[in-house]
């Protein structure tokens, strides 16, 4: 409708930003993983940290204090809180797909198991391993110090017997120290003031200069730790009956000769336990690294200063092979009983873990397994049921997962389908309605051929749906005269359909009362002002023909111009000029407004002649969009009248119509199109009915 076009246009663009709208507001968006900033946890941590900067400089004060205490355990609880609500929706994403669920009961009953046996055994052998290979070791720690205590006593004996002490020493050294290179001896307690007589490097401890309190009559023979050194040594202290001489201290320091040694024996690979002599103070001997299995010793020793004892730890490396060639069945565990409870104790809580996570395991899988199988029988007989046409049946819900989900989705489906059942039957009763309305509202369109001599007429309306609102008609007034209208109801379908009907029955019983078209749109809006509901209104064109007077009166109400073309002589045979005829009117139907019709109505006359063109449409044509919801316009509509005016009225309205459709190409009619173009072939009293052949078409709804 041309008056009510803006309206039209702005809801055409108002069109998308409602869509958006709408689409926003039924957006589904995921739940996001991070708290939102108004929750109390991130609040509360907020709180903390702000507290706690602000505490800051005022430390030290007891109430100061006492506000950063609480600063800490708010942050805490934010903290934490944040956390767990992290950890519970993270977990909930995790176990909500199916596949997930299937993985993590594979793992759970098939991999932590397997993974759970080879830790145990991996576990069991590497302690037996360390274990029996830390004997071993003390075995051979144990001959060195039978050695170094036969070393002691042998010049004891000698130097009891009357021997000079170097010579006494100079023999066990001989005799001893074609095994232990470094072995260190020293005579203690000489008479008459003389020094201490050593013999050996002493490169691995300082000399000593007396025996501490704790070494009884005796004598001492073990590992002893040098505190202020930290050094490992194997130390035998042996009296000795003399007046002149007390007591005799043998060292066998464990440096690599006698590492080797160990090594060679039990396989074990042990680093130099380092060195502080008074001598040189060299550092101990690193032994090249060796692949294997490494672990740490430990062995009983004997603090030098104070007899205190302690555990000495140590590295050691052994290698699987070297140790599978010892076989450790000779080695004697009755030193080791601590050990060894520690390495059951050890083992029985892996294996009571073990057994305890694997019935966990089986619990998970077993609850797993039930929950999908459940859920999967759920659906099939939902299917089942459904196949059978029980569209009323309901899966029930028992968790809140992707299966829970799923059986929610089937039951929305089959509550759907179900509705679409009943929705497919309703819309076929009511396409039925509107195919016995659209063959009615046909018949009330002009069908049979008219015969005015003088004039050709053709017509075409097509609804954008089954029936529309657009409405034309060609009303014979007598011989020379002929009345033509082209209407167009708001809106669209059944309701603009029975408005049109209604509006016919009334034109065709005016028309025949009143010859001026101002006076019947008069008359037509104070009739249809009290029938139109509030929503509603028409616009209208109607025109006269009088061809024995040789003129076309016309008045409009709302409605397109009407497009008038006239031959234009000077430019040649085939040029037309296009005039717009758009006097001033309101829109029919308009209840409270009859003044203010009354008063705008106008009615216009022109002279017509041979060869002139009139084209009445509705807005359907000239505003009819693109996908780029473009309108077509009066302007391009004008163009094509003026280019094809000289042919006949059915090949002008095809080529109207070839403009349009090219113009809109895909996109949908969104309103009715209507048109009505008359030529005038001859004008007053001369004309004969051979001189005046007459076309008139009117095209079915909805075909071109």
């Amino acid at each position: 409708m041309y008056a009510a076009g803006g309206r039209k246009r702005g809801h055409a663009a108002a069109g998308p930003v409602l869509r958006w709208l709408l689409g926003m507001a039924l957006e589904r968006r995921p739940h996001a993983l991070w708290p939102g900033v108004t929750s109390w946890p991130v609040a509360v941590l907020l709180a903390g940290s702000a507290a706690k900067l602000l505490l800051l400089p005022f430390s030290g004060i007891r109430f100061v204090d006492w506000l950063d205490n609480a600063a800490s355990i708010a942050l805490a609880v934010g903290l934490a809180s944040i956390i767990l609500t992290l950890l519970l929706r993270l977990q909930r994403r995790l176990l909500w797909r199916v596949r997930r669920k299937l993985i993590l009961s594979y793992v759970f009953v098939g991999f932590v198991p397997v993974l759970l046996l080879v830790v145990f055994f991996a576990v069991a052998w590497t302690m037996s391993v360390l274990l029996t290979s830390t004997d071993l070791v003390r075995r051979e720690l144990a001959s060195v110090t039978a050695d170094a205590q036969i070393a002691a006593g042998a010049v004891g004996v000698r130097l009891s017997g009357g021997m000079p002490p170097e010579p006494a020493l100079a023999r066990v050294r001989r005799v001893v120290g074609r095994r232990y290179d470094g072995i260190s001896t020293v005579v203690l307690g000489m008479s008459d003031g003389e020094p201490p007589r050593a013999a050996g490097p002493w490169r691995h401890a300082p000399r000593p200069n007396g025996v501490p309190s704790w070494i009884g009559a005796e004598g001492f023979a073990g590992l002893v730790t040098l505190g202020a050194y930290d050094i490992l040594v194997v130390r035998a202290v042996a009296p000795v009956d003399r007046p002149d001489v007390r007591t005799i201290v043998v060292d066998i320091p464990l440096d690599e000769d006698v590492l080797q040694r160990i090594e060679a024996s039990t396989g074990v690979r042990m680093d130099a336990f380092g060195s502080g002599g008074a001598d040189d103070g060299a550092a101990g001997v690193l032994l090249p690294a060796v692949s294997g299995l490494s672990g740490v010793g430990m062995w009983d020793a004997v603090e030098w200063e104070t007899g205190e004892s302690r555990t000495v730890n140590h590295p050691i490396r052994i290698t699987p092979a070297a140790f599978y060639a010892r076989l450790f069945g000779s080695v004697d565990l009755a030193g080791a009983a601590g050990q060894r409870t520690t390495f059951l104790l050890l083992l029985a809580v892996i294996g009571g873990l073990f057994l305890a996570i694997w019935v966990v395991a089986w619990v998970m899988g077993g609850v797993l397994a039930t929950s999908i199988t459940g859920s999967v029988h759920e659906l099939f007989t939902g299917t089942g049921r459904v196949r059978r046409g029980d569209f009323k049946h309901r899966i029930r819900i028992t968790s809140g997962d992707q299966l829970g989900d799923l059986a929610e989705s089937f039951n929305d489906m089959t509550a759907s389908v179900e509705n679409l059942m009943h929705q497919a039957a309703e819309k076929k009763r009511l396409e039925e309605e509107l195919r016995i309305a659209r063959q009615i509202q046909m018949s009330l369109l002009p069908r049979d051929a008219l015969s005015i001599p003088g004039l050709t007429i053709t017509a075409l309306c097509r609804p954008a749906r089954e029936v529309g609102g657009d409405y034309y008609d060609v009303i014979p007034l007598d011989e020379r005269r002929l009345g033509i209208l082209v209407a167009d109801v708001s809106g669209k379908g059944a309701s603009a359909a029975l408005y049109m009907a209604e509006l016919k029955g009334l034109i065709l019983s005016l028309g025949q009362i009143y010859e001026s078209p101002r006076r019947l749109l008069k008359e037509t809006n104070r009739i249809m002002a009290g029938t139109l509901d509030a929503r509603s209104f028409i616009t209208m064109l109607y025109a006269v023909v009088d061809l024995e007077a040789g003129t076309l009166t016309y008045a409009r109400a709302g409605h397109t111009p009407l497009l008038y073309a006239s031959p234009n002589g000077g430019v040649g045979a085939n040029t037309f000029d296009v005039r717009v005829l758009a006097p001033d009117g309101l829109v029919l139907g308009l209840a409270g407004l009859e003044e203010q019709f009354n008063s705008l109505i106008e009615e216009h006359r022109i002279d017509i002649s041979a060869g002139d063109v009139a084209v009445l449409f509705t807005d359907g044509v000239s505003e009819a969009m693109n996908e780029a919801n473009d309108l077509f316009g009066e302007q391009r509509l004008q163009h094509v009248v003026a280019e094809h005016a000289h042919l006949s009225p059915l090949r002008l309205r095809e080529r109207i119509l070839g403009a349009v459709e090219s113009f809109v190409g895909t996109a949908d009619q969104h309103d009715d199109m209507t048109m009505v173009l008359l030529r005038i072939d001859d004008v007053g009293l001369g004309s004969s009915p051979e001189q005046a052949a007459t076309e008139v078409s009117t095209t079915g709804m909805g075909r071109a």
